[in-house]
């Protein structure tokens, strides 16, 4: 057990890795250093704005009446801009309301250019109905001269402890997804994985393969996490024990911090050919499962099928020529047969399969029947 002194020393030291600074801004400011691009509200926060029309329009009614405002967090980065961590959806509100907000995810979706017309004001309820041109100008200079308190984590500090801050400031009202925290926050390591695995989430073929997912699913990272899962199955299975998210995390950011070797190009052919193969045998179908009541696969998605065929399908890659018409057929027959399969079926559906043994039981039956039907 460490001595009360050591406990000391160990808070000590880690204090000197962190450098913080608190200003207060006027969300005028912001707003031009948003558009001058010194203040980034990076691709994976800005799907997670989801306020409605009636929290956006009360954020600039408290604005208004001068009511106190959470803080905002912002990483100082070597160009001395601004990325911001937390506060995402107060920030949005007022770039809506000057129309400088493009959130084309939004139902409606809203482009740069148009403004909030504001609804669901409870205490002036004359503001009802406004929008930014409708205001007297007395009011349009008192909502720039708003300053709200922004805490900015200063280039100076540990990288590791900007990451660890991002993880425990995950306090808005919509909360971010596992993918989007690891994004966040490995992102802040300087790394490139984020924008890799969001480049192969877009993939034609990969997209074919996983139509089955949703669009709440897709703004939440899901893609982004399925991408990531192929190369921590394919590169550190061995790793996984019992809790997903861990294993998936573990691996992102022993990529991230260097210590997994992961060749970018080379992982990304792969990835490529795989769903290659895919979109011209099973297509959508790639995933799907079997309905016990009709006897037929189901077009939907099911993740132990992915975890399944595309390490399976490692097994025979090398042999496959995705233009081949002949190829093709013959791995969708074996793929619908597996899939079909009573042991298959035992192996892949009920609780209890997210532990190593059934993970390596579902891929190995993959990899064996394509084995033997592709083994000459």
């Amino acid at each position: 057990m460490n001595s009360a002194n050591d406990i000391v020393q160990e808070v000590s030291s880690a204090l000197h890795q962190a450098h913080t600074q608190s200003l207060d801004i006027s969300f005028n400011e912001l707003l031009d250093m948003h558009d001058s691009g010194e203040l980034n509200i990076a691709p994976d926060y800005q799907r997670l704005f989801r306020w409605s029309e009636g929290q956006r329009s009360r954020i600039i009614e408290s604005l208004l009446l001068e009511m106190p405002i959470p803080p905002v967090f912002v990483i100082e980065d070597e160009e001395n801009k601004y990325q911001l961590i937390d506060g995402l959806q107060r920030i949005s509100s007022y770039l809506h309301l000057r129309g400088q907000l493009d959130a084309p995810h939004l139902d409606p979706p809203v482009k740069k250019g148009e403004f909030l017309r504001l609804v669901d004001c409870d205490i002036v309820t004359a503001l009802n109905g406004l929008t930014w041109h409708d205001l007297p100008s007395s009011l349009q200079i008192r909502l720039k001269r708003s300053f709200i308190r922004v805490e900015v984590v200063r280039k100076e500090s540990d990288p590791r402890f900007k990451y660890h801050m991002f993880k425990r400031l995950n306090t808005g009202g919509e909360k971010l997804s596992d993918q989007q925290i690891r994004n966040a926050t490995v992102r802040m390591l300087g790394n490139e994985m984020p924008d890799f695995l969001s480049e192969l989430s877009q993939v034609d073929a990969f997209v074919a393969c996983v139509g089955g997912l949703t669009q709440e699913r897709f703004l939440s990272g899901a893609h982004d996490e399925l991408v990531l899962r192929f190369f921590a199955l394919k590169n550190n299975r061995e790793k996984f024990k019992h809790e997903v998210g861990d294993f998936l995390t573990e691996f992102m950011e022993g990529v991230a911090k260097e210590e997994i070797a992961f060749d970018y190009l080379a992982e990304k052919e792969v990835f490529v050919k795989t769903f290659e193969a895919l979109k011209a045998s099973m297509a959508e179908m790639s995933f799907s499962f079997l309905n016990k009541r009709t006897g037929k696969l189901t077009n939907g998605f099911g993740i132990y099928h992915f975890e399944a065929v595309t390490m399976g399908l490692q097994a025979v890659l090398s042999k496959l020529d995705s233009t081949d018409d002949t190829q093709m057929k013959k791995l969708q027959e074996v793929l619908t047969a597996v899939k079909t399969d009573g042991d298959f079926v035992t192996i892949t559906t009920g609780g209890g399969k997210n532990s190593p043994g059934p993970l390596k039981a579902r891929i190995e039956f993959v990899e064996k029947a394509l084995a033997d039907a592709f083994s000459s």
